[in-house]
């Protein structure tokens, strides 16, 4: 807020608002989580869900403290030039499952790529770092793994700032194979189902919690090629998966293992790492891959000399069966745990907490001249570089994907390179 510009008449100079008061805040920048960020006269922090940069709001309090504040927007004042009405009516209906279909997506990806910088800037202290934008995806149509509430038998998303459960009748951002099961599927007496298909096989399976028992079955409504299995089911030893087909290689996923939610954007992600360690060869370079999950980059990379680290059990028993004709070896545990052993290249892809002081150490102990970070959320990215710089590496550079158009989740790949070494 400019030195001409005043405080919101309704709150007091001398008291601090509480949750459910409203300020006038204008939008300096977009920081990770999606949030609109703007400061006070007074100089507080006040991060606003649903606001641009360039915007003027009056944001109604959510959260407030003596220097930082949350809310949402409650009365837009001044809006940005380019923002445009959700495309997906379920979000005007209080979907809250994308949080950025106020911003056109060409704005999204500058967006993104600016919260990145921004992340490595004031978390990481990383300024100056090379950030690109890669491949651009479709951003409509391309999701093939979606976890929803369920309301009365129908599946849903939770309404914006709430734990209720919002059924939806379409979903811009499904792949048609999931719409279809949104759209027409009955779920009688479940809580969730984890919809989930092969873009390129068009297998399809639904995962249903707590149980599948024997009521379920009777009143369960979806297409016949669906392969349907329950929490309950998983817990007693059975099985179900599904195929998906990447950068050529098919890949089993288990119903509870992780795999990227579009094969375009796993794609991308591959050859993103692919130029990070760069030049890498797969006959010969020994690779580490850390929360290697089913294969996906150890499989993709054709990496004939190999270690995989997973701590999933199912994701482990996928690996096995991808990685059969690489004969790789497979270790499960999880990564603070595992004893490094060396490596001439790293690619780690940790969970949304990132790698931590214990990931990054296993990844420096194995004295890899080349490492591929794949994160999915600026914060951690910045908090891992900064490790790892700390540890003998450097950042050459930082390759942005939007996998996830219309929210505000970032993927990227970070290339670093030990100092001192050749490569």
């Amino acid at each position: 807020m400019s030195a001409m510009e005043h405080e919101n008449p309704t709150r007091p100079a001398s008291l601090q608002p509480g949750v459910g008061v409203t300020v006038e805040v204008g939008i300096d920048r977009m920081v990770a989580g999606g949030l609109g960020l703007g400061h006070e006269a007074d100089g507080r922090v006040v991060l606003v869900e649903g606001a641009l940069p360039g915007e003027r709001v009056r944001a109604e309090l959510t959260e407030s403290k003596p220097r930082m504040a949350r809310g949402f927007v409650a009365e837009m004042l001044t809006a940005a030039p380019d923002r445009v009405t959700p495309p997906c009516p379920e979000v005007s209906a209080g979907c809250g499952g994308c949080d950025l279909q106020f911003a056109p997506p060409t704005r999204q990806w500058s967006l993104k790529t600016a919260i990145v910088a921004d992340a490595l800037q004031r978390i990481g202290r990383l300024g100056g770092v090379p950030i690109v934008l890669g491949r651009r995806l479709p951003s409509e149509a391309y999701r093939t793994s979606l976890r929803c509430g369920v309301l009365d038998g129908r599946a849903g998303f939770r309404r914006r700032r709430s734990s209720q459960i919002h059924p939806v009748a379409t979903c811009l951002i499904a792949h048609p194979l999931l719409a279809e099961v949104i759209q027409h599927g009955r779920f009688p007496d479940a809580d969730e189902v984890s919809i989930r298909a092969g873009a390129r096989t068009r297998e399809r399976l639904v995962l249903v919690g707590p149980s599948v028992g024997a009521t379920t079955l009777d009143g369960l409504s979806i297409p016949g090629d669906v392969v349907v299995v329950g929490d309950d089911e998983l817990r007693a030893g059975g099985a179900a998966w599904f195929h998906e087909v990447v950068a050529g290689r098919r890949f089993r996923i288990s119903a509870r293992s992780f795999f990227q939610a579009r094969p375009d954007g796993a794609e991308a992600l591959v050859d993103a790492v692919a130029r990070a360690i760069a030049p890498f060869d797969p006959a010969s370079d020994r690779l580490v891959d850390l929360y290697g999950g089913v294969g996906l980059f150890t499989s993709a990379l054709g990496a004939e000399n190999a270690e995989l680290v997973e701590r999933s059990s199912s994701s482990i028993a996928d690996a096995r069966v991808n990685l059969e004709d690489l004969r790789t070896r497979i270790t499960r545990t999880a990564v603070e745990r595992w004893r490094p052993s060396p490596a001439d290249v790293v690619v780690a892809d940790p969970a949304r907490g990132g790698l931590g002081a214990a990931g990054a150490a296993a990844v420096i102990a194995t004295g890899a001249e080349r490492v591929a970070l794949v994160s999915c959320d600026p914060a951690s990215l910045a908090r891992d570089a900064r490790l790892l710089v700390d540890g003998g590496y450097e950042v050459l550079g930082v390759e942005v994907i939007d996998l996830f158009p219309h929210t505000h989740h970032v993927e990227a790949v970070t290339t670093l390179r030990r100092v001192g070494r050749v490569g």
